[in-house]
């Protein structure tokens, strides 16, 4: 039985042209692995040339299987045991494995156990276990908030998670899951997690109760939060007053202000209100407008003994702006003093985005300085809406001054609100306002996120700064981020932008090595840059480079596609 393996390159050269037809190498392994000597005559066995043969044939085949899986990356594929001892007269070359695991995170790890399609609990809980990461909360929450694992899948890790050493078993270890299978909108799992917390002896909490609820909301299953809040027994919980106001603040907050308004007065006389719950009956009109209602409940509110504070009139103040009734928001803030309220930073921004919403900003910088001049110091709110307002104007100057004020006042903004300030400043003008707010936060320590960065590299190299852009770049790896086809395309546009085609070459061909192949427009233009600089050896060797590289992407697209993650 012999084997022409000189016909191996037909079906190689078709996966190398693109086509990838995978399925003829494993019917060629599987032809390799069933090679015996069974249904051969004995007569035939028992001849000594047959033996000389055979034996060449396995060694011809371990050369082949060796050489295969060199070609492809793959472990050495063991073939079947020969019945008969041969000399190895072929050396074979032994393949080195290499842990692909040290390029993950240590939540990627976790969760790809769950794509090895593993059979059973047992075999599920003990690949989790021998995956070499230091379990923690905040590993947890990163395995279920983030991935597609689905509702099973989470529980599951969830339970192994929380019999670890070091897992507290307690409610805010359950708020995390709860909370993931709620926004994913795995109701049931998240119901059955909640009885296993009863269960287990952990008693839910107002947080753990306001993800349930808001879970059920957010997805327009109103009466099921309203279920939930009267089935509170069933978890150890009673419908009380501050329960009820959980229910209502979600109500409220996703703009369902009529359920919330029908369960005000139905349960009105069964459970006690306080002066929170009619604060959040009242701002759940204030952000629809609904001036009379306001009025109703502020007034049902003074006859039931509580006296309007400042959340109060900062709620009515808004409400009255959204109805564009601005002259009655300023009447109301005049005579706060009269009736013994003083007005605090609420108040004061409640005014100020009543008159950013009418484009009024001299009137917003005297009640920014009314504020400082005051007992209260402005917020975060207050230097957001501020810096926001005025780089959606284009008035650059003020909101760098107001940032500038923030930084000063030791108010330092999170990543999302600074990302957020940049991105204006990218959309029109030259770059060096952004710039600005960028080396101001990192002076005095703000986290920048990647996309703050890529904004900023986007505007440089466009206006073709290339010093600014590569200390940028550099302050960006130094600082945690890694790079990604983007902003690589970035860098090489840039520097092609003012014609440093050797620094370009350079960043192409590292990106290349990470396995990133820029888009085919970056990579045109590149070329045709040094073509047209008469540089066409370094051309050539580039576009080969580049073909090879697309060549791997497309390889690796398949495999991905079809689930071969190696």
């Amino acid at each position: 039985m012999a084997f022409h393996f000189r016909r191996l390159p037909g079906w190689y050269l078709s996966f190398s042209s693109g086509r990838y037809r995978l399925p003829h190498f494993s019917s060629l392994l599987s032809v390799f692995r069933f090679s015996t000597i069974n249904g051969i005559p004995d007569s035939s066995i028992n001849d000594p040339s047959f033996h000389r043969t055979h034996n060449r044939c396995n060694v011809d085949e371990r050369r082949v299987l060796t050489e295969l899986s060199d070609l492809f990356q793959l472990s050495h594929i063991n073939t079947t045991i020969p019945l008969y001892p041969y000399k190895e007269s072929y050396p074979v070359k032994q393949i080195e494995s290499r842990d692909v695991d040290e390029f993950l995170l240590p939540e990627e790890k976790l969760r790809g156990i769950f794509l090895q399609k593993l059979r059973g609990r047992t075999a599920i809980e003990n690949a989790l276990s021998n995956v070499s990461v230091e379990l923690s909360i905040d590993l947890i929450a990163k395995v279920v908030d983030r991935g597609n694992l689905g509702g099973e899948a989470m529980v599951l890790f969830f339970n192994w998670a929380i019999k670890q050493p070091g897992i507290p078993r307690d409610a805010h270890s359950y708020y995390i899951i709860i909370r993931a299978l709620g926004r994913r909108k795995f109701f049931e799992f998240m119901i059955q997690v909640l009885h296993d917390m009863v269960k287990d002896g952990v008693k839910p909490n107002l947080e753990t109760v306001s993800a349930v609820m808001d879970s059920f909301i957010r997805a327009r299953r109103v009466h099921k939060a309203l279920d939930m809040f009267e089935n509170l027994e069933q978890f150890g919980l009673t419908p009380d007053t501050e329960s009820l106001n959980v229910l209502l603040l979600c109500l409220c907050r996703r703009t369902h202000v009529g359920a919330a308004n029908s369960l005000f007065n139905a349960v009105g006389g069964k459970i006690k209100f306080n002066c929170v719950t009619y604060n959040v009956m009242v701002s759940g009109w204030s952000k629809l407008g609904r001036v009379s209602e306001m009025e109703r409940t502020v007034k049902a509110m003074i006859a039931d003994g509580f006296t309007p504070d400042c959340s109060t009139f900062s709620y009515l103040i808004e409400g009255l702006g959204r109805a564009g009734q601005i002259d009655d928001a300023v009447e109301i803030f005049d005579h706060m003093k009269e009736k013994g309220c003083i007005p605090d930073t609420r108040v004061y921004n409640a005014m100020i985005s009543n008159f950013i919403s009418t484009q009024n900003f001299d009137e917003c910088k005297k009640y920014y300085k009314a504020l400082l001049e005051s007992n209260f110091d402005p917020d975060l709110d207050t230097y957001t809406k501020l810096i926001s307002a005025f780089l959606k104007s284009q008035k650059v100057a003020d909101a760098l001054e107001i940032f500038e004020e923030m930084l000063v006042q030791g108010i330092v903004p999170p990543t999302g609100s600074l990302t957020s300030f940049i991105e204006p400043l990218c959309s029109y003008g030259p770059p060096h306002a952004a710039m600005m707010i960028y080396k101001k936060a990192r002076k005095f320590g703000c986290q920048i996120s990647l996309n703050a960065y890529k904004l900023l590299l986007k505007r440089l190299s466009r206006f073709g700064k290339s010093g600014m852009l590569l200390n940028l770049w550099d302050e960006m790896q130094e600082s945690g981020h890694t790079s990604d086809m983007e902003v690589y395309e970035y860098v090489i546009n840039g520097l092609c932008n003012i014609g440093h085609l050797e620094n370009a070459v350079h960043v192409m061909e590292e990106a290349l090595r990470n396995g990133f192949c820029p888009s085919k427009i970056v990579c045109s233009k590149l070329n045709n840059k040094l073509l047209a600089a008469n540089d066409v050896d370094k051309a050539y060797k580039l576009f080969l480079k580049i073909k090879d590289a697309r060549r791997n992407e497309n390889a690796q697209r398949y495999w991905r596609s079809n689930g071969w993650h190696f």
